[in-house]
C-alpha cells in the first residue's frame, strides 16, 4: 500500500488528486473544531459525553469528537448517510424511483438530487433536536426573549450549514480527489479518535506497575495488554482478507453476429464479495441498540424496573453482545435481499446470451445465484460478528475496555483499500511501468 501510495506521487495528476483531498481533509477538521455560538461547550461536552453506551457516543467517534462538543460540524456526514439509505431503501418500495435507478446516468442524477434535496430537510430535523438536547441541558448562553430566538436561529442554521458544507465537501472529493468523500470524511473522524489509544496503554501499564494512587499493582496487565494488542493485529490482517475475498461465478457469453462484425464468445465471472453489505449492518445494530441507552440517558431513570431493563442493553453486558450479534446477522441478510436481485441478474445474463456452466438460463440461473448469495451472505455476516463483538468479549473477560471498537476497524481498513484500489486503478490507466512491476 505504501509503494502504491510512493509511486501515485510520482505521477502529476494523482498528485494534485491527493493534495486536493488532504486540503478538503483539513478544512473538515478545522470545522470539527470551531464551536456554534452561544453554546456552552464545556457543559454540553459533560452531558453528551458522560454516557459511553449512549447513541452521543456513537455519533461522536463518527464525527472526531464534533458532535459532544458542539461543533458547526457537530452533525458530520450523518444526515446525508441518512438520507442516502432512506433513498436506497425506497427505491425497492417506490415504482417511480426503481425505474429512475435504471436510467442509467441521467436517472443517478435525478437520485442524487433528491438525495440531496433529503439531506438537507434532515439536517434541519436533526438540528432542531439538538437545539433542544442543549436547552434541555442548559448548555445555552441566551434562553429567553429576543436574545433566545436569535440564539435558537443561529445555532439550527449553523448545524444545518455545517451539514450541508460537509456534503459539499465529500462531492468535492469525489470529482476532484482520491476515493469515495464520504468515506474518507468518516475515515477522518475515526483517526482523529486514535489519540486516545496512546494514553489508555500507557494508563494500563501504569496500572500494572502499581502507580496509580489507591490501587494495588496488577501484573497480569503485562501479559493481558501486549496479548490484546496481537489480537487486534491479527483482526486486521482477517479483515483485509475478508474484505478482499470474493466467489467468482463463471459465466459464458455466446458469439452473436450484428452486421459484419462477431460479438461474444468470452468468458468472464460475476464477483459476489463476501462482505457485501460493508460496515452498514454493524452500524444499524449500533444506533439500534445504542437507543435504550440514550432513552436512560435522556429521561435520568436511574432506579426500579425500567432502569434495569434498559441497563441490560449496556454494552458490557453479554446480553448486549448477544443482540448485537443477532442483529448484525438480521441487517445483513436485510440489505443484501434489498441490494441484490438474482431473478434480475438472470433475465440481464440471458438478453446478452450469458450463461453460467452447467446451469440453464432463466429461473435455475436465478436460483443457482440466490443459494450462492445465501452461502456467501452468512459467511459474511459471521465475519461481521467477530469483528463487531470482540472488544465486547474481552471486555468482559479481560476489564479491558478498547478505544477502537469492531465498528472503527471495520471503516478504517475498508477506506484504506478503498483509496489504494483507486489509486492502482488510476495508475493502470496510464500504463505506470513501476507500479506494474
Amino acid at each position: 500500500m505504501f509503494q502504491t501510495f510512493k509511486n501515485a506521487w510520482k505521477i502529476e495528476d494523482l498528485r494534485k488528486r491527493i493534495l486536493f483531498t488532504l486540503f478538503i481533509l483539513f478544512i473538515f477538521r478545522l470545522g470539527a473544531a470551531i464551536v456554534v455560538p452561544f453554546i456552552d461547550g464545556r457543559a454540553i461536552k459533560e452531558a453528551l459525553g458522560s454516557n459511553p453506551d449512549s447513541i452521543f457516543a456513537f455519533f461522536d467517534m463518527m464525527t472526531g469528537g464534533g458532535f459532544t462538543s458542539s461543533t458547526i460540524f457537530a452533525l458530520s456526514i450523518q444526515p446525508y448517510i441518512n438520507a442516502s439509505i432512506i433513498i436506497n431503501l425506497l427505491q425497492v418500495a417506490i415504482p417511480a424511483l426503481e425505474r429512475m435507478s435504471r436510467e442509467g446516468e441521467e436517472g443517478q442524477t435525478k437520485i442524487n438530487k433528491i438525495t440531496r434535496y433529503s439531506t438537507v430537510g434532515l439536517s434541519v430535523m436533526l438540528s432542531i433536536v439538538y437545539y433542544l438536547l442543549v436547552k434541555r441541558n442548559d448548555a445555552l448562553v441566551y434562553t429567553t426573549g429576543f436574545d433566545g430566538m436569535f440564539a435558537a436561529v443561529v445555532i439550527v442554521l449553523s448545524f444545518t450549514g455545517g451539514a450541508v458544507l460537509v456534503m459539499w465537501l465529500g462531492e468535492q472529493i469525489d470529482a476532484n480527489g482520491i476515493g469515495s468523500g464520504i468515506s474518507l470524511l468518516i475515515f477522518t473522524g475515526i483517526v482523529s479518535n486514535l489519540a486516545n489509544i496512546a494514553p489508555q496503554i500507557i494508563a494500563y501499564f501504569r496500572a500494572a506497575a502499581g502507580k496509580v494512587e489507591g490501587a494495588m499493582p496488577q501484573p497480569i496487565l503485562y501479559i493481558l495488554v501486549p496479548l490484546i494488542m496481537a489480537m487486534f493485529a491479527a483482526m486486521l490482517v482477517f479483515i483485509v482478507i475478508m474484505t478482499n475475498a470474493e466467489r467468482r461465478i463463471p459465466v459464458q457469453y455466446a458469439k452473436r453476429v450484428v452486421g459484419r462484425k462477431l460479438y461474444g464468445g468470452q468468458s468472464t465471472h460475476i464477483p459476489i464479495k463476501v462482505n457485501m453489505t460493508g460496515v452498514l449492518p454493524v452500524i444499524f445494530a449500533s444506533s439500534l441498540l445504542s437507543v435504550p441507552a440514550t432513552i436512560k440517558d435522556f429521561f435520568g431513570i436511574n432506579s426500579g424496573f425500567w432502569a434495569s431493563f434498559l441497563g441490560f442493553f449496556s454494552t458490557n453486558n453479554w446480553g448486549y453482545a448477544a443482540f448485537y450479534a443477532v442483529l448484525i446477522v438480521a441487517f445483513n441478510y436485510f440489505y443484501v435481499t434489498v441490494q441484490y436481485q438474482p431473478m434480475q441478474m438472470a433475465n440481464d445474463m440471458r438478453k446478452n446470451s450469458g450463461t453460467i456452466p452447467g446451469i440453464r438460463p432463466g429461473k435455475p440461473t436465478a436460483d443457482f445465484i440466490q443459494r450462492v448469495i445465501s452461502k456467501i451472505t452468512f459467511i459474511g455476516a459471521i465475519f461481521l460478528v467477530i469483528v463487531a463483538t470482540m472488544p465486547i468479549i474481552i471486555d468482559r473477560a479481560t476489564g479491558i475496555k478498547i478505544a477502537l471498537g469492531g465498528t472503527s476497524v471495520l471503516i478504517l481498513v475498508g477506506v484504506a483499500l478503498e483509496v489504494s484500489n483507486t489509486l492502482e486503478s488510476y495508475m493502470l490507466m496510464r500504463h505506470h511501468k513501476g507500479f506494474l512491476e
